[in-house]
Order: C-alpha cells, then sequence, then structure tokens
C-alpha cells in the first residue's frame, strides 16, 4: 500500500505514468517511467518464461485517466507471463482511490486468455497472493503439459503472405499444404496456419504488429512455441518478432536446411549443407539477439553446419572459403568417375522429379537396392548411382538425385549444384511426377523450370507417373508418359522397355 501511494504521488506531480516489476520475494527488480497514458516494459531477460512456467514479476504501474486495464497491458500480461498486472488508480493528491488487477487464465476452453478482477478498494486487499500464483502456475502447467504430450512435438503455427501484385505461380492451398508437409519432415506439429492477402509486405514484422500480436497470444494459449513463416524473413524482420515474445521464429529457408541437415549422410552432403547453412547465417551475424540463440540445437539450428554465431564474419568466410575448396576436389573426383564412365560408353538415366514423388523408391524396385525411401520431403539427398543390366549384353548407370522444390533457397541451389551435375551427363531422364498429388500440374511446371535452369530442357525425358495405386479404377494415364506403381510394382517392365527403346532405338 505503501508503495503504491509513493507511485501515486510522484506520477501525479510529473504527470507521467509509473511502473515497477516486483519478484516473488518483493524485491523491486525494475522502475520504469512513461509518459501520460502508457509505460514501456524493458526487455526481461528469459528466466522462468519458458516451458509452463509464469515469470515470477508482477507488474504495478499507474493510470492517470482513472481507465481499466487496457488490451495493450493485458497482452503484455499474457505475452510476457506475468504473475499479475495491477493498474493503480490515484486521486488528484496521488492517494490510491482504487485497483484494477488480471491474470492470465487457466481454464483451458475458454476463449479469454485472461481473467480480470472485480475492482478493489485500499481496504479490500488482501494476503496471499503468493500462494494464489503458484496455483494459477501449478493449473497452468499441468494444462500445457498435457497438450504438449498430446503431440509429442514442437508445436507450431504457419504464417504466410500473398501479395496481390506479385504474380504467383501456385495458389495459397498448395503453398500450405507444401510447408505443412515440411514441418511434417522435420517433425513440427502444425496447430494451426495463419495466411493474409496484403498489397505489401509490414517493414519490421511482415504482417503488421496488429496481426502479430494476435497470433502471438493465440501462441500462448495452444502452447505454441514455434512460428514458421512461409517466406524469407530479413534478419530486422525476424528480430522484430522475436522481440515480442519468448517463440523461436523461423523461415522457409531455415525450415529446409534443418531437414537438410537431418538427411545428408555422405561426406560431400554434409559439407554442402554446412555451406549453405553458413552462408544463410554470415548475413545474421550483425544481428546477434535472442531469437537467434533459441535456434541452436533445435529446429532450424541443427545439423553439420551448427556452429556458434559469435564466431564472427572473417572466421565465418573463411571456413566458407575451406568447404567450398573440399567441396571442388569431391566434384572433381565425380567428374573423373563420370568421364571413366564415358569412356566405357555406359549411358547415363538420371531420375528427377518433385521431392517425395518417389524417385527413390523407383531406383529401388529397378535395381533391388536399399536406398532411403522414406514418406518425408529430402528423405534422399546425396546421389546414388546403380546399374541395370539389360539383355544382348547392354546396361546402363540408374542415378537418383535431390528431390526438386518451389523456390528452393538460392543458397541450397548454390550448394547443390554439385550434385545436381550428375544430370550434366545424363542421356536420358525419367521424371516421376506424382500423379495422386492433387498438385502434380505446378510441381511438374516447377521441376520443369529447374531443369530450365540448369540448360536440361533438350535432354530427352521420359514422364513416368507413379503412384497409380491410389488412382480410382479406370483413370486413363496421360498420353505423354507411362503409369507405374512403384508399391505394386505395376508397369516396370513397361518403363523398362521404353528406357531400351529411348536408348538404343
Amino acid at each position: 500500500m505503501d508503495i503504491a501511494r509513493i507511485m501515486g504521488e510522484i506520477s501525479r506531480d510529473i504527470n507521467r505514468q509509473i511502473g515497477i516489476l516486483i519478484d516473488r520475494t518483493g524485491h523491486i527488480t525494475h522502475v520504469m517511467v512513461g509518459d501520460h497514458s502508457s509505460i514501456e516494459i524493458p526487455h526481461l531477460d528469459r528466466l522462468r518464461s519458458t516451458g509452463n512456467r509464469l515469470r515470477g514479476l508482477r507488474l504495478i504501474h499507474t493510470h492517470l485517466n482513472e481507465e481499466k486495464l487496457s488490451e495493450e497491458d493485458l497482452a503484455d500480461l499474457v505475452l510476457l507471463r506475468l504473475d499479475y498486472i495491477t493498474a493503480v488508480i490515484p486521486d488528484e493528491s496521488g492517494l490510491p482511490r482504487y485497483f484494477y488487477s488480471a491474470h492470465a487464465n487457466t481454464e483451458p476452453e475458454s476463449e479469454m486468455l485472461w481473467v480480470i478482477q472485480e475492482k478493489e478498494y485500499p481496504g479490500q486487499l488482501k494476503s496471499g497472493f503468493l500462494e494464489e500464483v503458484q496455483s494459477l502456475e501449478f493449473n497452468l502447467s499441468k494444462y500445457k503439459s498435457n497438450l504438449k504430450e498430446a503431440s509429442g512435438k514442437n508445436r507450431a503455427f504457419l504464417i504466410g503472405v500473398h501479395l496481390n501484385h506479385k504474380k504467383h505461380h501456385r495458389s495459397i492451398e498448395s503453398s500450405i499444404l507444401e510447408l505443412k508437409e515440411l514441418c511434417r519432415t522435420a517433425e513440427i506439429h502444425v496447430v494451426d496456419s495463419f495466411y493474409q492477402r496484403k498489397n505489401s509486405l509490414d517493414a519490421a514484422t511482415v504482417i503488421g504488429t496488429g496481426k502479430i500480436k494476435e497470433i502471438l497470444l493465440k501462441a500462448v494459449q495452444k502452447e505454441v512455441e514455434l512460428l514458421v513463416f512461409d517466406l524469407d524473413l530479413s534478419p530486422s524482420q525476424a528480430k522484430k518478432i522475436s522481440d515480442y515474445c519468448d517463440l523461436k521464429v523461423i523461415d522457409r529457408t531455415q525450415l529446409i536446411l534443418d531437414i537438410f541437415a537431418r538427411n545428408a549422410k555422405s561426406r560431400d552432403g554434409k559439407l554442402q549443407v554446412e555451406l549453405a547453412q553458413l552462408k544463410y547465417l554470415k548475413g545474421r551475424l550483425s544481428e546477434l539477439d535472442d531469437n537467434m540463440s533459441r535456434l541452436t540445437g533445435g529446429i532450424g539450428g541443427r545439423g553439420p553446419g551448427e556452429t556458434k554465431l559469435e564466431i564472427g564474419k572473417r572466421r565465418v568466410e573463411d571456413k566458407i572459403s575451406r568447404l567450398e575448396k573440399e567441396l571442388k576436389s569431391l566434384r572433381q573426383r565425380r567428374e573423373l568417375n563420370r568421364k571413366q564412365r564415358k569412356r566405357n560408353e555406359v549411358p547415363v538415366v538420371a531420375i528427377v522429379g518433385y521431392t517425395n514423388a518417389g524417385k527413390s523408391t523407383l531406383l529401388n524396385v529397378l535395381t533391388n537396392s536399399d536406398v532411403i525411401a522414406e514418406n518425408k520431403l529430402f528423405a534422399t539427398l546425396d546421389p546414388t548411382t546403380r546399374r541395370i543390366r539389360f539383355p544382348e549384353e547392354r546396361e546402363i548407370i540408374l542415378s537418383d538425385t535431390v528431390g526438386f522444390i518451389h523456390d528452393l533457397p538460392p543458397d541450397l541451389t548454390n550448394a547443390f549444384k554439385a550434385t545436381l551435375e550428375e544430370l550434366g551427363d545424363a542421356d536420358l531422364l525419367l521424371h516421376v511426377i506424382d500423379i495422386s498429388n492433387p498438385i502434380h500440374s505446378e510441381q511438374v511446371q516447377s521441376v520443369e523450370n529447374i531443369l530450365s535452369s540448369l540448360d536440361l530442357q533438350n535432354v530427352k525425358r521420359i514422364n513416368v507417373y507413379n503412384k497409380m495405386d491410389a488412382m480410382e479404377e479406370g483413370f486413363k494415364v496421360p498420353d505423354d508418359g507411362i503409369g507405374i506403381s512403384t508399391i505394386n510394382k505395376n508397369g516396370l517392365e513397361e518403363l523398362l522397355d521404353e528406357i531400351e527403346n529411348a536408348l538404343w532405338e
């Protein structure tokens, strides 16, 4: 009560709001002086704010216009995981007239994220505050632990923007589906998606401060710990968004890098992933902040390229240079192998296609191999080659490649050029298409665009429509290709005949 009186008197004297943060032992940790209508809470360290715990701080501040707790006050309560928030309403002399308080809502099904208490007068203040807060924290922890255990994975919101003036090669629905599939591959549980159509991006937060705050409030309620943006964020945007709360913020490139880091098995593949990660992080070293520190050791910060961000730009440049030299050496070794195959006049058939179309499975069934083949994006990153022997002493080299994807990040495109060099010597391309995918035509166009960028549009090719087993009976295969099922092994003989005809007609 004495603190409230002192705050009220000072606040009236200077005509500004006064605020303090008090920990559970009664010590004042922060003092804030604002303007007539608001205060600004300083950046708080993340101690106690992670997991299901409250921060252990109570905010008490003055309101000079006798107003109740504002939307901004209540948003700060939830986003900063404060124990309590209280507005002191002083009279003209500075003495506390009454108080407005609120705390986080622990009811799991409630739409309201906070509980606002009845207006209290100085004589009505009660003891037992610490026990009440500990009870709130226990109930909150119990509910959110149940949510986390139900999914067993990182919980995320997906956020995307389609600009009205920009020409898009695919629909919002296609973009959502692909990002969800990327999240599934990275073992992220998608709780909800938020997509906007806008004329222009907000320079600071992409979708605007108001929308970000709305999403973050829902994230706190749903125990979401990760925001995944379906576009590339600038370092300043990632920092600005992360400043609002204690959530990880990653973009599409970081998500794909994480998947690549999981799946790279060979020395070559690991080096290429590390190079791509370092190139991505190089431009962000000047923007070191809590968001970047949250990324290490988890989604977006895993793999052979994981490194301390504090190493500095010069050391990053040196490491990039070393990696590029090593990759060049490996590239030369592959070049020798390709030249040897050419001397032996063994035709090369390369399997290309959108990621998760069934390329590795096709390689396995044609060659009785055991290359990793999963129902996930980018399950195969390392180039794999196998021989197939035909009648009349003929044989071919069958080569599997990394899956293509719409708008593959530039750093990854450059890093995996070496992998795609195998395609340059191919005598024939097998373009594997997942015919069961409702957006397969868009995927085909993305593959065609990448092949054109590699100057491979004129290489002879066969369209292989895979997953015919998922189609309804009587479905007609498009005239420009062959229908197969790698699961049921249907259509493989016809495919081999077509390969033989294409190479030795």
